[in-house]
């Protein structure tokens, strides 16, 4: 039987307007488990070929009842928020994969699915590979996240779930390293100073040369002091972990 509450909101960015049967579709595909997962967990993420390329797709979780009103009507979707967060990460210079689109899908007033369409990633490392194994671009990797901290800030920009598992690397040689942000959909906007600043890498392991790399890029982007950023980051890392991060 036909559902004729049944809404389906589609937004595409302007020049992948010919992938909307693909999001259209996007809902059945994971009702009949088409695409590979690489995560589950509160959300689940797949990756999808479809003519030739390669997509990721975030499936958000289904929020409990009283949400499902207030982002089926209220408030723009997790999906909706990732996807204009990482147009506007772009147009400020911030890398982050291409995003392509969203789905969501209403059952009268009620949000049922939201989905978020990007480009895969070619970044083929996390944040939390620097614990796993040796990299030689492992200062170069922490200084550029330092100035990249830096520039959301001063753009009024901060990831509100900066960790280990959100900022991607690759890199080709030690002086050639390059980032991307990913799970956009919390960023918080408004004036961020020294403390705030800092205190935003809270969730973000590190050994104390790492924060000291970061701590020296970043002061030197904002204008702080490096010696007091450096003891505010360890500070704040300190409440989240208890400990000396470890490595290897």
């Amino acid at each position: 039987m036909i559902n004729l509450l049944r809404f389906l909101r589609v937004e595409l960015h302007p020049e992948y307007k010919h992938l909307k049967e693909f999001l259209t579709s996007m809902p059945l595909r994971f009702h009949n488990n088409e695409g590979k997962v690489i995560y589950k967990g509160r959300n689940e993420l797949r990756v999808f070929e479809y003519q030739g390329q390669e997509y990721v797709v975030k499936s958000f979780k289904k929020p409990i009842l009283i949400n499902r009103i207030v982002y089926g009507i209220l408030r723009p979707t997790k999906a909706k928020r990732s996807y204009n967060n990482a147009l506007e990460l772009l147009h400020i210079g911030i890398c982050t994969p291409q995003p392509i689109g969203y789905v969501n899908v209403r059952n009268g007033l009620f949000l049922n699915e939201s989905y978020l369409v990007t480009l895969k990633s070619l970044c083929p490392y996390t944040w939390n590979d620097l614990f796993n194994k040796k990299f030689s671009c492992e200062e170069q990797v922490a200084r550029a996240t330092g100035r990249l901290t830096a520039q959301l800030h001063n753009h009024q920009l901060a990831h509100k779930d900066y960790g280990r598992g959100n900022i991607l690397f690759s890199f080709e040689s030690e002086n050639n390293v390059h980032l991307e942000l990913v799970d956009l959909n919390r960023m918080h906007r408004g004036p961020i100073d020294l403390v705030h600043g800092c205190k935003n890498l809270e969730r973000l392991p590190a050994t104390p040369q790492m924060h000291r790399w970061i701590a020296e890029e970043y002061a030197q982007a904002r204008g702080f002091d490096v010696e007091k950023c450096y003891e505010l980051i360890r500070a704040y890392r300190s409440t989240q972990s208890g400990k000396i991060d470890g490595k290897y």
